[in-house]
């Protein structure tokens, strides 16, 4: 038999039987009056692959619906439910409807229709879309009895989660493969940042099933788009632990707020900050590979005088909060540094990690930036790098057979890595990383454009922070670094030297009160294992925390 699908959801909202012409009418009057509706129904195929290939995308559902205006007792429901289908209506490219027949406590009968519509334009409006229901209730004859808005509420999501499993499957590896397939299809984004399965291939065999997820020791996140004053959108996804903080960790470039959230060592850093009682925010700023923006141009400038204020101003919105914490990593670090020079406001505390004022770094990497392939690169018309290595492609199998004789420490027998070699530098120390999260990253790097890769050349070869132009707009404005930062820096760090940190660290407590200032190196550790290493939550976690709570308050929960 085909493996099969299976999963149950939960919606909830507001509902009218005085206000039936209009939706928002109808949840405004609901609201007033305290009228609620919601129900929990088991949505189930036979198939995945009917599912996805058939143009109706049907599947049978039942269940059971809860509204007091309707009926005193809980009715229960069964009937169709359809994935996302074309929609006629301009607008609008999907549907998902649902269709369910459903019985009183007096004996009438009643139909419940829904329609979430899915918007024809990219972005992350892909939440709201996938969990808004507008929700007709009818008589047999077709009399409108009432209508509402529902949502999925972000705990009911991540539960809902749980409970997609997979019918009939021949074993795990083929359940993984048709839970992922559907995931995919049904929400993209939304599946990646909730789903208990990893959506990309492994690096070696892009037919192979994905790997299973560990749930994150962390309440269901909330995600909030941010649309830039550029017109770009970038991403926060809040884990909301308790009234300390918030905190907004920032990644580097080229990876993804996986680098931080990656379920494969036993705490991540959001995870150790959230037990820790922090309201914590990943930033997805637009270099994220998780984000279509990482497939456009745009150089340091953008994240940091665009993407940064954008969402610092987003999260004091939400939070409440007077002010936020950073923690940012390589050019997360960077360049919320130049935001802070050019003007950013409404940050408490900071804890670089690796690169700040002056990118110091090996020979090899010098040597890029001497030979300017950026530069290169796009006169061979090509606007981006990736770390993503497609085997069956004849000059991706050229460049591994080119990189493997790279000169490095760091032998690997992994195509991405020799990749993320070759764009990059030497990235982490291998010893330092657990077998599964070495074999899961490729799932945080991806896309890089060329336009940023030369910006960052340009400030090597320049020996500091400049401008995409050259121009050297941010140092002047160092005054504006009079908030308590730590620079935190992995002592075999080769990718950008730990001389760099401690340069930046002697200029700013000359040009400003010093006792706001920190250095932290630690031993063995190089770049992104510091956050990624198998052991980070012994031996670093405990420093970022550490940093944070000398300047933490504590807030009401928003």
């Amino acid at each position: 038999m085909p493996a099969g699908i299976r999963f149950t959801e939960t919606m909830k909202g507001f509902f009218s039987t005085t206000e039936t012409g209009d939706f928002a009418a109808a949840d405004a009057a609901g609201k007033r009056d305290g009228s609620r509706l919601e129900f929990t129904v088991t949505i189930e195929s036979d198939s995945v692959d009917q599912l996805v290939s058939d143009p109706g995308h049907r599947a049978r559902l039942s269940g059971t619906v809860r509204a007091a205006a309707l009926s005193p007792d809980p009715m229960p429901c069964e009937g169709d439910f359809q994935l996302l289908v074309a929609d006629p209506a301009p607008g609008h490219a999907r549907q998902m409807v649902y269709r369910m027949r459903m019985t009183t406590a007096a004996g009438d009968a009643l139909m419940l229709d829904g329609t979430k519509m899915i918007r024809n334009h990219a972005g992350l409006d892909l939440w709201t879309d996938t969990t808004t229901l507008f929700t007709t209730v009818t008589k047999p004859d077709g009399e409108v009895v009432g209508r509402g808005v529902l949502h999925i509420e972000p705990a009911d999501f991540l539960k809902q989660m749980t409970t997609m499993k997979a019918t009939n499957a021949a074993n795990p590896i083929e359940g993984l493969a048709a839970v992922a397939k559907f995931g995919m299809f049904f929400a993209g984004e939304l599946f990646d940042v909730y789903g208990l399965v990893a959506a990309r291939a492994t690096e070696l065999d892009p037919n192979a099933a994905p790997r299973e997820k560990r749930p994150l020791r962390m309440g269901a996140p909330t995600v909030f788009p941010v649309t830039t004053d550029d017109g770009t959108e970038v991403r926060l996804t809040r884990y909301q632990g308790g009234a300390k903080g918030p905190v907004m960790l920032a990644p580097g470039f080229g990876t993804s707020t996986l680098a931080f959230s990656i379920d494969t060592v036993d705490t991540n850093l959001p995870e150790f900050l959230f037990e820790d009682g922090y309201d914590v925010w990943l930033f997805d700023y637009r270099a994220s590979p998780a984000l279509e923006s990482a497939q456009t141009q745009f150089t340091l400038d953008d994240i940091a005088k665009r993407d940064y204020p954008a969402a610092v101003a987003r999260v004091l919105e939400v939070s409440g909060a007077d002010s936020v914490q950073v923690m940012a990593h390589c050019v997360g670090s960077m360049t919320f540094l130049m935001a802070m020079m050019a003007g950013l406001q409404g940050v408490r505390s900071a804890f670089c990690s690796a690169l700040t004022f002056f990118p110091v770094s090996p020979l090899s990497n010098r040597i890029r930036a001497a030979l300017d392939l950026g530069t290169l690169i796009q006169k061979f018309g090509k606007n981006s790098l990736t770390t993503d290595f497609n085997p069956g492609d004849p000059a991706d199998r050229f460049l591994d057979t080119v990189l493997r004789t790279f000169p490095t420490r760091e032998r690997c027998d992994s195509a991405v890595c020799r990749r993320i070699l070759g764009i990059y530098g030497e990235v982490y120390k291998h010893e330092m990383l657990n077998e599964a999260t070495h074999k899961a990253i490729h799932e945080m790097f991806g896309v890089a454009n060329v336009t940023s890769f030369n910006h960052i050349t340009r400030m090597i070869r320049a020996g500091h922070i400049v401008d995409a132009a050259g121009d050297d707009t941010y140092l002047p404005n160092i005054a504006r670094l009079a908030i308590p930062i730590t620079f935190f820096h992995g002592e075999e760090n080769q990718l950008f030297l730990p001389e760099g940190s401690e340069r930046t660290f002697q200029q700013l407590t000359q040009a400003n009160d010093a006792a706001l200032y920190t250095r932290v190196t630690v031993p063995t550790y190089a770049h992104m294992d510091c956050f990624l290493g198998k052991d980070a939550a012994r031996d670093i976690y405990p420093l970022v925390a550490n940093a944070l709570a000398g300047h933490d308050v504590t807030l009401g929960r928003n």
